[in-house]
């Protein structure tokens, strides 16, 4: 029987070759892209979700009011971390990491810039970070103790054995490696190749140790069975008691299962991150999904009408209704199975795409029963869904009715498919909408006057002898046209990375916190950034060696300061009087779709980055090959490393950028897949109305005024979608554009685009078969059947 039920499947599949194309590669299509969604929806969420301490694991925060808001931060002071783990028995470890930055690892010649952290001993213990040689408990006892990673192990020794082996770090010091740990894995948010110890950082005067300096990560792993909330309680003001109430700011812990989809605060509680992406893929994946089904159920549907007489002949002969289900039913799940099978194929082919579009390294986990089970139920979901229409409502008529001829599908059966269509139109007009949205919201951002010339400026971070040599670098550079300007600052111009709420002067309330965006800067800052100058002069230290106590203030800071004629006023900040010399006109420092912060560039000898305005009168690449040489003169121990600041700019935009792109692709994909079941639709419907047709034509009908019939219904219900899709849409985009400040309108003549473009494509797509139908011979349409 069931022999036999699988060959009249695989007939009637071979005889309507274009139906069970459009149907199986349909499905396929959009289960393909239902499954690489997927993949990515369980890579976000899988984000240090590995450790086997991942209960209890948490990141201190700091939590203040500034600017009337209140406001969180995760840089903590260095004396939190002790102070949270000698006065909470409830907290029994802590660990304290400086920010990754690059250092040089040097193993007799072989010399490698790499990215590593300074920690405590206990981050080894409560981060499932294994070490395939050496003791965690040990490894970083030791004060010139380091910890390598398997891959950074191959690089410096090769084959040989690296433990106890000697590194030297920054042409400075010789580290013992007592421990190997095994290569980070993607999902999480720690970057690091190699660890040293918490103590070497004191050791070179680097541990910053007071209550008021928020420059350190500080992680916490609190007792099993401890109420986070209990904690927090206990917890919130202990840099307020520590600091003798110099400091106001709150302390609360941060649950490593938040870290990567809950990042962002809203009044001092969490309101959201990408969580809200992987909710708007997952809705994405299950509309294409649905769609990809209703076209499935659609034409398994409208085909199986013209097996009525079969069904009719089967029980007349003593079929059981019973087995005709089972049969439609098989036959639906069976194509459903082709479908996977390909989606599959489909999948493996086009994942090295899309893992190079996301960064990441997605793969399908075939050995993870989880996927078999899930594979089985979209089998089993979708054929049976599809299957069921054939299988019990045909089924139940009686065999006398269904030969005569006198049985007529009727309203009943074509409205579900009308409804059906529309819900597809729906989804697809909304993504074309939604895309467009995001593309303009994007490009509204780029195009904002960012403040400063980012063309030919170039960045490069100090290492070594840059800073002691910086003047005979920068000389050099000049000397040779190599470059029209430079200048030292404590951050790249495209990192706001320091801000600062001790910035006072007078006339200003002393309970108000305002917080300021900070940067120090030495000769020619506002002339090598490119930046404009509203009133005043740039800092220059070598004209006038009063600006050692001098500073600039960019615009919002003046009007935030409320102060007229700034120039020669001075601003207080750290016990420390600065006297304004120039104003300079707003730039962007942060994201790009923020409000710009008020700004204070103070002359200080605290830098980390030489910046380079390029002579646009060489070509960038002589102009790097010759700057190269003038790094290496000066600093020969250390690879030349610059950085373009127009490419860390572009940068900014990487993740609305991702969103846009994986938005484009599946709303083309949507259309797609719609117009695959519309153009079957179409087909069927022509053929359905052949004799119809045949008889226009010899009653003197044109071949437009048949398009015009065959294709009218179909507009007609992509009309309707596109009324339901304008309005809901809206609100889902205005929803979304409420997380930028500085955001893009959404302007009526996006809307008209969007169902200009869904009647184009609808009509295109049912044209074909109109057109087709239209021009056969009506001798032959009269003969059909």
């Amino acid at each position: 029987m069931l022999k036999n039920y699988l060959k009249i499947t695989l007939r009637s599949l071979w005889q309507q070759k274009t139906y069970s194309f459009i149907n199986i590669f349909g499905l396929a299509v959009g289960l393909s892209s239902t499954i690489l969604i997927l993949l990515w929806v369980a890579d976000e969420m899988s984000y240090d979700r590995f450790h086997q301490k991942e209960a209890h694991l948490f990141k201190a925060m700091n939590r203040g009011v500034f600017d009337g808001k209140l406001q969180c931060w995760h840089a903590t002071p260095s004396l939190l971390g002790p102070a949270l783990k000698k006065e909470f028995p409830e907290i029994v470890e802590t660990t304290r990491m400086n920010w990754t930055s690059p250092k040089l690892l040097a193993v007799g010649e072989k010399r490698l810039h790499i990215d590593g952290a300074e920690v405590d001993p206990g981050f080894l213990t409560m981060f499932s970070f294994p070490l395939l040689q050496g003791d965690p408990q040990t490894a970083l006892q030791g004060i010139q103790s380091i910890v390598i990673a398997e891959s950074l192990a191959k690089k410096l020794f090769g084959r040989q054995n690296p433990m106890n082996r000697v590194i030297r770090l920054e042409n400075r010091d010789n580290f013992t490696v007592k421990g190997v740990m095994k290569d980070l894995p993607k999902n999480t948010e720690f970057d690091f190749e190699f660890l040293i110890s918490w103590e070497y950082l004191k050791k070179i005067g680097e541990d910053y140790a007071f209550w008021g300096n928020n420059s350190y990560k500080t992680y916490v792993e609190t007792l099993p069975g401890t109420s986070a909330e209990a904690v927090n309680r206990k917890i919130r003001d202990i840099t307020i008691r520590n600091s003798q109430k110099e400091e106001d700011t709150e302390v609360f812990l941060h649950s490593i299962q938040n870290w990567r989809l809950y990042s962002e605060f809203e009044n001092g509680k969490i309101s959201g991150g990408r969580i809200e992406y992987v909710h708007l893929f997952s809705i994405i994946a299950a509309f294409i999904l649905l769609i990809a089904c209703i076209n499935f159920m659609n034409l398994a549907t409208a085909r199986s009408e013209k097996r009525i007489k079969e069904v009719g002949i089967r029980k007349t002969i003593g079929a059981a209704r019973s087995s005709l289900i089972l049969q439609f039913l098989g036959e639906s799940t069976l194509v459903a199975a082709f479908a996977l099978v390909l989606a599959v194929v489909i999948t493996e082919l086009v994942l090295p795409s899309f893992n190079l579009l996301t960064e990441k390294q997605l793969f399908i986990q075939y050995t993870n029963p989880l996927f078999w089970v899930i594979a089985l139920f979209f089998i089993l979901f979708t054929g049976l869904l599809a299957g069921s229409y054939p299988a019990f409502y045909l089924s139940s008529f009686q065999p006398v009715k269904v030969l005569k001829g006198t049985y007529l599908a009727g309203r009943s059966a074509v409205l579900p498919r009308k409804i059906l269509v529309v819900v597809q139109f729906t989804f697809s007009i909304s993504l074309i909408i939604s895309t467009i949205v995001i593309y303009q919201q994007i490009q509204y951002a780029k195009n904002r006057l960012n403040g400063y010339e980012k063309e030919s400026l170039v960045f490069h971070f100090f290492t070594g002898d840059i800073a002691k040599n910086f003047e005979l670098i920068k000389a050099e550079l000049i000397d040779k046209g190599i470059a029209t300007a430079a200048c030292k600052t404590n951050h790249p111009i495209t990192s706001a990375n320091s801000n600062t709420w001790g910035v006072h002067w007078e006339g200003k309330n002393p309970k108000e916190k305002i917080l300021f965006e900070q940067m120090t800067a030495d000769v020619d800052f506002a002339k090598t950034m490119g930046i404009q100058l509203s009133e005043g002069r740039d800092l220059d230290l070598k004209t006038f060696k009063t600006d050692s106590s001098a500073c600039l203030m960019n615009e919002t800071a003046i009007k935030t300061m409320r102060m007229k004629d700034p120039i020669g006023k001075s601003v207080d900040y750290e016990g420390n009087r600065y006297r304004i010399v120039g104003v300079v006109k707003d730039f962007i420092w942060g994201s790009p779709y923020a409000p710009i912060r008020p700004m204070f560039v103070r002359a200080e000898n605290w830098f980390q980055v030489i910046t380079i305005r390029l002579n646009k009168h060489l070509k960038t690449e002589e102009a790097m090959k010759k700057a190269a040489k003038v790094f290496e003169k000066y600093n020969p121990y250390y690879p030349f490393e610059p950085r373009f600041v127009d490419a860390e700019y572009a940068r900014k935009f990487k993740n609305e950028q991702l969103i846009g792109t994986l938005s484009n692709l599946f709303a083309f994909l949507t259309v797609i897949i719609s117009c695959l079941g519309l153009f079957g639709l179409a087909a069927y419907t022509a053929e359905l109305r052949t004799k119809e047709i045949g008889i226009r034509k010899v009653l003197g009908a044109r071949v437009v005024g048949i398009v015009v019939l065959l294709s009218k219904d179909f507009l007609r219900l992509v009309i309707i979608a596109f009324l339901i899709a304008s309005p809901l849409t809206w609100w889902l985009m205005q929803q979304w554009l409420e997380d930028y400040t500085y955001r893009v309108e959404i302007s009526w003549w996006i809307f008209a685009l969007a169902g200009l473009l869904s009647v184009l494509i609808a009509l295109l797509t049912v044209s074909y078969q109109a057109v087709r139908a239209s021009m056969t011979n009506p001798v032959h349409a009269l003969r059909y059947e």
